[in-house]
């Protein structure tokens, strides 16, 4: 192999021309010409076994050139990168044959390479804060939230129903004489007040005694899925089985020591108070994280090549379909149901990916501009947790994750804590308008 020409072309590429000699050119092509030829008949010869110069003048040489040149392009491009000193940001490369003969091989690559980054003023980036204050309120929606939980149900029938009771009914609907299909069921439950049925028809239930029967006059609304139905007046016969309702349990130490590890009423709020802040103070760091992050992608000055966002949508798209298999789905079925394409798919990842892609560039330059490394000690320490994360083997997990992938991934984490260390961070009440659009 020889690397013949080298020229820098605009958004981040590199044109390298290479040659493969005629030798090794010829050696690929003879591989490539036994793997055919034991296959080929010609007549007056057995299979196979015909003079190769006949087969080569029926078939012609150029039958057995791409097989050759996919055999010796991989090694010739690889080692072309190298001596040209260049470092690939992609497998995404266009090849091009310049010319393919005894002579040998001559083809062009046009490579996206990580471009030149340039980014000023990451130390003391201005950003806010959203301190929350946890109130009696948030702390009451918490306990509701439990007692709902712990709520009994038990039936009424001393009253008539009420908004929130749950009814217990058999119902059949009719269309002037003629009961209509899907309109009939036996001892349904039904939350009044819950929405769960036809705009009319709950609020009708409600004053009726158990044990009663009654009619109930709605109107399907105009857009119902059933075309008969739609607009349509009609009438359910309704019999009340049974009503039923919540209770709920009284908020006390009682309930405290039955819902939490904590004896009274006062140590389960204080613990809710404790968690809430816990919560809103994880949010807003990553809400603060998310700011910091957004203005690096901003300051950063880089002309990036098209291909580093689609091998990040790439990845995506392979997550994403992951999780889709792991709740029982194929993506063909996914397409058919929700009527999008891969195309349509790969648009939405499309801006997260161009936001990674620029944040990793950002932080990489960081590390560099700061001459961060990453110790053996450090890397150690990640295939440590690497392993407690996944239950396996340390081992293991060296086998599948490369070292400089750890060292890489290190250095960036201490480029994004150097960013954090150094912002200057306003404590707020409430986000500005530019801080809730990020």
């Amino acid at each position: 192999m020889s690397l013949r020409k080298q020229e820098v072309k605009e958004n981040s590429h590199v044109l390298l021309e290479i040659e493969v000699g005629a030798e090794a050119f010829a050696a690929a092509y003879n591989d490539a010409y036994k793997k055919h030829a034991k296959n080929i008949t010609v007549p007056g010869f057995r299979k196979g076994k015909a003079p190769k110069s006949l087969v080569e003048k029926m078939y012609g040489k150029e039958s057995f050139y791409d097989d050759a040149v996919n055999a010796v392009y991989p090694d010739a491009l690889d080692e072309a990168i190298k001596e040209a000193g260049i470092d690939s940001a992609s497998r995404r490369i266009a090849l091009d044959v310049v010319s393919v003969g005894e002579e040998g091989l001559v083809f062009t690559a046009v490579i996206p390479v990580k471009p030149a980054v340039s980014i000023d003023g990451y130390k003391g980036i201005k950003a806010e804060k959203l301190v929350v204050e946890i109130g009696d309120e948030a702390i009451d929606s918490e306990i509701e939230s439990a007692r709902k939980k712990s709520a009994r149900i038990v039936g009424v029938d001393d009253r008539v129903a009420q908004d929130g009771d749950i009814a217990v009914i058999d119902y059949a609907g009719f269309l002037g004489d003629n009961q209509f299909a899907g309109g009939t069921a036996e001892k349904q439950e039904l939350k009044l007040g819950s929405g769960q049925f036809i705009p009319g028809f709950e609020e009708q239930v409600i004053g009726h005694s158990v044990d009663e029967d009654f009619d109930i006059n709605v109107t399907f609304p105009e857009e119902y899925g059933a075309e008969d139905l739609a607009g349509q007046s009609v009438v359910f016969k309704i019999h009340l089985h049974e009503l039923k309702v919540e209770e709920l349990p009284e908020v006390d130490d009682d309930f405290a020591s039955e819902v939490s590890d904590f004896e009274t009423l006062d140590e389960y709020k204080a613990d809710i108070k404790s968690k809430l802040t816990e919560q809103a103070d994880s949010q807003a760091k990553t809400k603060l994280d998310e700011a910091l992050m957004s203005a690096l992608v901003d300051l950063l000055d880089a002309d990036i090549p098209e291909e580093m966002y689609e091998d990040t949508i790439d990845r995506e798209v392979e997550q994403w379909g992951y999780r889709l298999q792991a709740n029982g789905l194929n993506v063909d079925d996914y397409f058919k149901y929700t009527g999008s394409t891969m195309e349509m798919l790969r648009d939405n990842f499309k801006n997260q990916a161009v936001a990674r892609v620029k944040l990793r560039l950002a932080l990489e330059e960081i590390a560099k501009l700061e001459a961060f490394e990453a110790t053996d000690e450090e890397i150690n320490a990640e295939y440590e947790k690497l392993a407690a994360q996944y239950g396996r083997e340390i081992d293991e997990i060296k086998a599948i994750i490369p070292s400089e992938e750890i060292a890489a991934d290190t250095i960036v984490e201490k480029a994004m804590n150097l960013v954090r260390d150094t912002a200057v961070v306003t404590e707020v009440d409430s986000l500005s308008a530019d801080e809730e659009a990020e």
